[in-house]
């Protein structure tokens, strides 16, 4: 296991680069976990990260050291808790970071039975949220239009606990053409619409269509829809957060999608 003491050191200059920087992020095609769960959730559904960073703290952790033995000791860098808190972007550091490679865009399939679509969504917060829901309901494919946060940055990849690790997830994606393309019903989000979520069939090929946290859904892509539908608020609150209202979209086709009891 090699060891860095010195802030000075070029590597370290390099890692704390990528931690960062979104731009240094999407040149290197790198991004960082931070975390226990972050980096076991990796290794359980992607594979093995391509250098994991360790504090002195971290290096006699239990569920560390557990990590440790699935990874090769030239991948590994044991850091002076000082430069550890330094790369790491959280208010209490568990001790580890791994770096990985971000996956490729794939083409989107011609053939979802679900998926989501997301629209200029811009607070990390929000699509960490709303990856976990996806992965949590079952609907494996999430898109987001060109002008949508990344996917990968440390913030989206911590919200969502491990999810992107389930999806599959397509960035820079053409939504008005997955909705023209998509063979099932596109469904659009909307406090406005004056049908309810709830009187809305969702049982077969699904597209949940979502838009900025601000402005919503543009008109092109509310037009493409095939219905828009609204969550009923009996309560004195005029609108929910957009990772609450695709969670509550998403549950209420698990609903309906249940096997009625024998």
């Amino acid at each position: 296991m090699r060891r860095i003491e010195s802030a000075a050191n070029p590597h370290f200059k390099t890692l704390r680069q990528l931690a960062e920087s979104s731009r240094e992020r999407k040149k290197s095609g790198l991004t960082v976990l931070d975390g226990i769960h972050l980096v076991q959730a990796y290794l359980d559904g992607a594979g093995v990260p391509e250098q994991v960073l360790v504090s002195e703290r971290g290096e006699n952790n239990i569920e560390i050291k557990q990590i440790l033995k699935n990874i090769s000791s030239s991948s590994i860098l044991l850091l002076s808790d000082r430069l550890f808190d330094q790369l790491s972007q959280v208010v209490t550091p568990t001790g580890i970071v791994a770096v990985v490679k971000t996956p490729r865009p794939q083409p989107v399939p011609a053939d979802m039975e679900a998926c989501v679509l997301l629209e200029d969504l811009q607070d990390p917060g929000n699509l960490g949220s709303i990856l976990r829901s996806a992965a949590a309901a079952g609907v494996r494919h999430v898109l987001l239009s060109k002008n949508s946060v990344h996917a990968w940055s440390p913030r989206v990849l911590r919200a969502g606990m491990g999810a992107h690790f389930m999806l599959d997830i397509h960035e820079q994606a053409d939504l008005l053409a997955v909705a023209a393309a998509f063979k099932g019903k596109v469904i659009a989000a909307s406090q406005s619409a004056s049908r309810s979520l709830f009187d809305t069939d969702l049982t077969g090929r699904i597209a949940f269509a979502f838009g900025n946290e601000g402005l919503g859904l543009s008109p092109g892509l509310t037009r493409s829809a095939s219905g828009t539908v609204a969550i009923p608020m009996p309560g004195k609150v005029d609108s929910l957060n957009v990772a609450a209202a695709a969670a509550v979209c998403l549950f209420e086709r698990v609903r309906q999608l249940r096997k009625p009891s024998a």
